[in-house]
């Protein structure tokens, strides 16, 4: 009876959280999963079997292999690139070889707390054609006549974006790392000191070791992180010129909004799965 009134205890603490779970994650996962085998319309509400399809019509798109092909870019970007600098910059302010470092964690840090919308808005105006880096170049190489047509360009299009994911959430990295850093005992490498190990070694046989947890959960962070980037990608170019800086999460949008194809949207969104 004891235990009867445990489990009884443990559900109800259990039922709230699975059913909304199952009602916002797992539904819809399995609706959408079933929705790309068939061609369904919205207006008459009809779904028809077709199969694989959905499946066939993306992987034969040229658009949707580039869509992919910028989401390893943006992983890039987070992984190699966030993660990295993030770190270094933790690990000048543990070493305290920065100046003011509350002020310099702040102004590294503010962007990620900044709308994401807001900040695709604005690098879009910076970045276009009459805006302040155009400008600022243009001053750098004395040429008047200069023209910014990177965001026009198929194969470069992605490297201003990959600037702004790189600024916008390198700090929240650095927050991360700081706070395992500050974690490791000092005994450590004040020991590591009188028996004459350098700066160097000290990074890669302490620091480095005790933050090999951290790196792996910073890693799979990026990843994930690097897939939810519709948002500021959306804000900034929504995905154009053309589809030069299309998203997999833009390609599906545009497939079920935009031309109502929700069978082929539903197809991006599992193989995304």
């Amino acid at each position: 009876m004891e235990k009867f009134k445990r489990v009884s205890t443990y559900m109800i603490f259990v039922f709230p959280a699975l059913a909304i779970y199952l009602a916002v994650i797992a539904f819809p996962i399995i609706s959408s999963v079933g929705l790309s085998f068939t061609d369904y319309n919205i207006y008459k509400n009809l779904a028809i079997w077709t199969g694989l399809a959905n499946y066939i019509k993306i992987f034969k798109d040229p658009v949707f292999w580039f869509s992919m092909r910028n989401n390893f870019f943006v992983i890039f970007v987070s992984v190699f690139g966030q993660i990295p600098l993030g770190f270094v910059l933790a690990y000048l302010i543990y070493r305290r070889l920065v100046k003011r470092s509350v002020f310099f964690q702040a102004m590294v840090f503010l962007p990620t707390v900044i709308s994401t919308i807001i900040i695709g808005i604005l690098w879009s105006k910076m970045f276009s054609p009459i805006g302040v880096v155009p400008r600022i170049i243009q001053v750098i190489t004395n040429n008047p006549d200069y023209s910014m047509t990177i965001m026009t360009n198929k194969n470069l299009a992605m490297i201003p974006i990959g600037f702004v994911l790189l600024w916008m959430y390198t700090g929240t990295y650095l927050i991360i790392f700081l706070a395992n850093l500050q974690n490791i005992d000092p005994d450590i490498i004040e020991a590591a000191q009188i028996d004459g190990a350098t700066d160097g070694q000290i990074f890669r046989k302490i620091i480095v070791p005790q933050l090999y947890g951290v790196l792996v959960l910073t890693s799979i962070l990026a990843i994930s992180g690097s897939l939810r980037s519709f948002d500021l990608i959306f804000a900034m170019t929504g995905g154009g010129p053309a589809y030069y800086t299309n998203l997999l999460s833009i390609y599906m949008y545009n497939q079920s909004f935009i031309f109502h194809n929700y069978g082929v949207g539903s197809a991006v969104s599992t193989v995304m799965v």
